[in-house]
């Protein structure tokens, strides 16, 4: 496929228009796709024609399930990890730039949305979410970390449920995304293609919302924030375990399953999304992307990254062989070691010193 292929941008009467065209690889993106939105939103930052930008993908299933995971994983195992860690620097900057863009910019999520999904959606002002929503940040299941600004964004979330989230990869759905601020509207999904039309006239964007928007109830997350909320607001990952444990003992279903999920995920990425979490409740956007940038950029050399990848997307045994094998295994000086400063090498967002 060619890079215009796999992304639209265009303008389209008011509106920066943005479709995501892999939908054969459930829209996950690519290099040449970051690249391409960056280059769009530059032009359109400056054009008075555009009012608003809006994000739309292909197909039902995925609005986009993440980057493209596998072809990461070959440059690496190739010893190319230079070129690993330029897609990441892109695609970090990328999430920042929507992060802070000076026009509204609205993401119509209908299908999956996961990893570098999430990263150019999440941050922006608005995210509109059809019936077929499903968020995760899944990262821990293939060594790796919730990233694309997960660290600023995870632990803003209501009742210590972006903790949650990050350790177990839980799905959420539209009415759980709703409630937890995930999302800021919900619509039905036979009217998306509707108001992505809308969208393009230069009628105010929350005038446009409001005539499409439905209530939804809260889903299955929403009947367990009060567990949630007294397990993962534990002060320490020993203690987020131990209280899972005396509530798994003592019967409670949802504690014995995400004990199970936590226990069978990669334990050094267990370790860095817990440390990561606490770190990010306390920086900035831009501080929470160099924070991400350092531990990618650890992560790259690190062996549970390329093992999950072969057991989860390439050889599809979901048998991961993790080192070290238990939480309990994991060296903190290894996890700290993930976050510590890369010198010349940090990644440095516009405004910061």
């Amino acid at each position: 496929m060619t890079q215009d292929q796999e992304i639209i941008c265009e303008r389209r009467g008011a509106a920066g228009y943005v479709l995501l065209n892999r939908p054969k690889a459930l829209n996950a993106l690519s290099h040449g796709m970051v690249r391409e939105l960056a280059r769009a939103l530059d032009a359109w930052e400056n054009d008075p024609a555009v009012t608003r930008i809006v994000v739309t993908a292909s197909g039902e299933k995925a609005f986009c399930a993440g980057g493209d995971i596998r072809a990461l994983h070959d440059l690496g195992k190739a010893g190319r990890q230079d070129e690993m860690l330029a897609f990441w620097r892109e695609e970090y900057i990328l999430n920042a730039r929507i992060q802070s863009y000076p026009k509204p910019f609205l993401s119509l999520i209908d299908g999956i949305v996961m990893g570098g999904g999430v990263g150019i959606s999440l941050h922006g002002r608005y995210r509109v979410a059809g019936e077929r929503y499903l968020f995760a940040m899944p990262e821990v299941s293939i060594g790796f970390f919730p990233d694309v600004g997960a660290t600023y964004a995870l632990p803003r979330l209501p009742d210590a449920a972006g903790v949650y989230l990050a350790l177990t990869g839980d799905r959420v759905g539209q009415g759980d995304a709703l409630a937890l601020g995930l999302v800021t509207h919900a619509v039905p999904s036979a009217r998306m293609a509707e108001l992505a039309e809308a969208l393009t006239g230069s009628e105010p964007v929350d005038a446009i919302l409001a005539a499409f928007v439905q209530p939804v109830a809260p889903g299955k997350l929403f009947g367990e924030r009060e567990a949630i909320a007294a397990i993962f607001g534990a002060p320490t990952l020993a203690e987020v375990l131990a209280r899972l444990e005396a509530r798994a003992a003592a019967g409670e279903a949802f504690a014995t399953k995400a004990l199970a999920t936590i226990r069978a995920k990669s334990p050094t990425s267990v370790a860095i999304a817990f440390e990561q979490m606490r770190r990010g409740a306390t920086l900035d956007f831009a501080g929470a992307m160099a924070l991400e940038f350092r531990v990618v950029s650890r992560i790259a050399y690190d062996h549970d990254f390329y093992e999950g990848v072969r057991a989860v997307v390439i050889d599809k045994d979901q048998a991961p062989v993790w080192q070290p094998a238990s939480i309990e295994a994991v060296d903190p000086a290894s996890v700290e070691a993930h976050f510590t400063p890369l010198g010349a090498s940090e990644l440095v967002l516009g405004g910061q010193a």
